[in-house]
């Protein structure tokens, strides 16, 4: 034992393993000695942004964490859980797997879905469905087609194998993204509040098992090589990415659910980010005990693993189990029967310390308090500064912009342009039927939507950011992201109840994007209050971007919001498209005279310096407010938002289902081109019945809301201002085509 523990590590080792001097000198007077290279591994990776939130959490604890439907606030177990009725929960989280898609998509992209899931049905919950959000660079590069082809088909594979609907999500393409894309994977389940199973280790002398697959050198020190930047040398990481196996991760979920069933479990959690070392230290730290492992107890793939090895891999479809002492025997039956290891590698014990033997070797104790978030890991208050180009983008003025005489080309190139035209050659590589769930596969609707059987409810859910606009305005832009996506939840018929999120930023170091962060939680605060969607959760992710020639290039700041509502009476699940041909075609909201950050300003002009589009988050509120109640009054038979691309393409969209069209007359006191193109915040379109108009303009006259009658629905033509914009169909063979043409190009 002395001898292992007198092989002091060096500071040249732990500042290669991701610490800094003055880290590695703490880490010495925690532990009143140098720590042996097993125990600096472990501080290493415990330690890293990935885990430890060292320079966001004093941020994060600024988010509002309270709300009317809570059951179990940030940062208490593994994911958030809210009260959705009927005493059922729904459990829901969003994480990153970016750096590792960026050097393997396909298995980057594959294990960001099975870990979030694994978050989900690690508390007891049943995952129902997922969403994803992604970013990728120019279209046009070779590498940005690999990339999009490999993180596509890797959520598929793996989602569709896993056997959960993919139910909606985004995709957007910036420069900015082209050596680091992101990837967030979301995932929902359901769960009897009741049930919780609980991520914190109680009861000493109860059993420690590891379940599920066993432990290979895939992913080890994921977490460190996730928390830092990706460089021309970050081929050299590959062995820090992991690999999936979606079939074991459907076995593991049923053991998993079956185990949940029993009176075994005393506490459990997955395996993420710096394995064995996270849930060991994490459990042991939630409940106040420690524990003893002994490492040469878990099942391994190759021969001779070293200990930090074992300790810091992040193979995949693994769980840490703290099971009731004697009730062993129901485990190991449990997941005997579905194939799958559960070796029991150690035992709580009545400390605050966990230790790991390696063949009753002594190979590290720490104190796990001081490795966890909250605990003894440090916390950076870091400088930030308003970058120079923050007042330069304000300058805009939109005279600046000729308005082009030909508004039809421009409405057809907007069709075509990859941040707006139809994803379909994403999503069709994606399952969204599986499970029978699904409500919205031939129903489409501004969010996703899924039946919660047994109950007359069903759950919305959506993720949203316009990135462009964050850049441009940190504060304004991630308000609007959590306005977007409140919108697209009561769009569809249903009441926003919280948001987890995914923090997408540059180096925390780098005083600009810190301020880029510190403005995006400022704004992510103000509209969670309004909308009082507060935040169960979630993670953040820096260091997205390259360096190159010794400068660093930042992704656009990219705050993913992720929101699920609540669908009272799934009767009124409300669709976005036309539904028949004289149907009026209302505008809900100011139109104003605004391209700023739009699509149409940055691609089609190539204009790229302008500030955030016009926002008002009391007049959102206020808007979304009278659009619940028209929903919920069976005033109006299609609902959707005015979002990327502008009224145009948000009629387009409504046409293209059942192949019907518009006839619309645009303001004359606003810019025709800012009028179909702009992207002004705040705005809904709606169709109403002829025999409803009346009812209907009674009860917008008493809401103190503006509304605009716009024109009709027709038969399949689409006009404005008199002028033939050609016919839908030829719009939706462009629309839907756009994409994969660029692609396979």
């Amino acid at each position: 034992m002395e001898s292992t523990l007198q092989q002091e590590a060096t500071l040249e080792q732990a500042v290669d393993l991701g610490l800094r001097p003055d880290e590695f000198e703490m880490i010495k007077g925690i532990l009143g000695r140098t720590p042996n290279f097993t125990e600096t591994a472990v501080y290493s990776v415990m330690w890293s942004e990935h885990c430890s939130y060292k320079n966001s959490i004093l941020w994060l604890k600024k988010l509002p964490k309270e709300g009317p439907h809570m059951l179990v606030k940030a940062g208490e177990e593994n994911a958030g859980l809210v009260d959705i009725g009927d005493g059922l929960g729904c459990v829901f989280k969003i994480e990153s797997h970016n750096h590792p898609s960026a050097l393997e998509p396909y298995q980057g992209a594959a294990t960001g879905v099975g870990g979030i899931n694994r978050d989900i049905f690690t508390m007891g919950a049943r995952p129902i469905a997922q969403l994803n959000s992604l970013r990728f660079g120019n279209i046009e590069n070779d590498r940005t087609k690999w990339l999009v082809k490999g993180v596509t088909k890797g959520i598929g594979d793996y989602g569709n194998a896993f056997g959960i609907p993919i139910v909606g999500g985004e995709v957007f393409f910036d420069e900015s993204y082209n050596t680091n894309p992101l990837v967030n994977a979301f995932s929902a389940g359901i769960i009897d509040s009741s049930k919780m199973i609980s991520a914190k280790a109680t009861g000493p002398g109860n059993p420690v098992f590891i379940v599920g697959s066993a432990t290979g050198k895939d992913g080890i020190a994921g977490a460190a090589f996730a928390s830092k930047d990706i460089t021309e040398d970050s081929a050299n990481d590959l062995p820090s990415v992991q690999v999936g196996d979606p079939f074991m991760e459907k076995l593991l979920l049923e053991a998993t659910m079956e185990l949940a069933q029993t009176d075994c479990i005393r506490g459990m959690q997955d395996m993420g980010a710096a394995g064995i070392t996270c849930s060991t230290n994490e459990m042991s730290a939630a409940g106040n005990v420690g524990m003893d492992i002994h490492l040469d107890r878990v099942p391994t793939r190759q021969d001779n693993m070293l200990p930090y090895e074992i300790l810091l891999s992040e193979s995949q479809e693994r769980m840490l189990v703290v099971v009731e002492k004697g009730k062993e025997k129901v485990v190991k039956d449990i997941f005997d029967k579905w194939d799958l290891h559960a070796e029991e590698i150690g035992v709580v014990t009545d400390s605050d310390r966990v230790r790991y033997f390696m063949e009753g070797e002594l190979v590290g104790d720490v104190p796990c308090q001081s490795l966890v978030l909250g605990g003894g890991a440090p916390q950076y208050e870091r400088e930030y500064s308003e970058p120079a180009y923050y007042q330069e983008y304000k300058k805009f003025n939109i005279d600046s912009i000729k308005q082009p005489e030909d508004l039809k080309e421009v409405a057809y190139k907007l069709l075509q342009m990859p941040n707006i035209a139809s994803k379909r050659w994403v999503y069709e590589q994606y399952d969204s039927m599986v499970g029978t769930k699904t409500m919205t596969t031939n129903r489409p609707s501004d969010a996703g939507v899924v039946n919660i059987k047994g109950t007359n409810k069903a759950l919305a859910m959506t993720v949203d950011c316009n990135s462009r606009y964050v850049n441009a305005d940190p504060e304004i832009g991630t308000m609007i992201a959590v306005s977007e996506a409140a919108r697209n939840i009561v769009c569809s018929g249903g009441v926003p109840s919280a948001i987890t999120n995914c923090l997408n930023f540059g180096n925390p170091y780098n005083p600009e994007s810190y301020w880029q962060f510190v403005g995006a939680i400022k704004g992510m605060s103000a509209a969670c209050l309004k909308f009082e969607t507060p935040v169960t959760g979630g993670n953040v992710s820096f260091y997205n971007q390259t360096v190159k020639n010794g400068v660093e290039v930042p992704v656009f700041p990219t705050p993913t919001i992720g929101m699920i509502g609540i669908v009272e009476d799934k009767d009124k699940v409300m669709s976005l498209d036309f539904k028949q041909k004289g149907d009026l075609i209302f505008i809900i909201g100011e139109s104003t005279n605004d391209i700023a950050s739009s699509e149409y300003l940055a691609t089609y002009h190539g204009v790229k310096a302008s500030p955030a589009p016009y926002f008002d988050l009391d007049k959102e509120y206020a808007m979304q407010h009278m659009v619940k109640g028209m929903i919920q009054n069976e005033l109006v038979n299609a609902v959707h938002d005015v979002a990327d691309g502008g009224l145009f393409v948000t009629l387009v969209e409504m046409s293209m289902p059942r192949e019907l069209g518009f006839d619309i007359v645009t303001d004359s006191e606003v810019r025709e081109d800012a009028f179909l193109f702009g992207e002004g915040q705040g705005r809904v379109v709606v169709t109403v019945s002829e025999d409803q108009e009346e009812e209907f303009i009674e009860f917008m006259m008493d809401s103190g809301v503006s509304f605009t009658l716009l024109g009709h629905v027709t038969k399949g033509k689409l006009m404005v201002d008199d002028e033939h914009y050609g016919f839908i169909t030829e719009a939706k063979d462009l629309y839907n085509n756009a994409l994969g043409k660029l692609l396979e190009n």
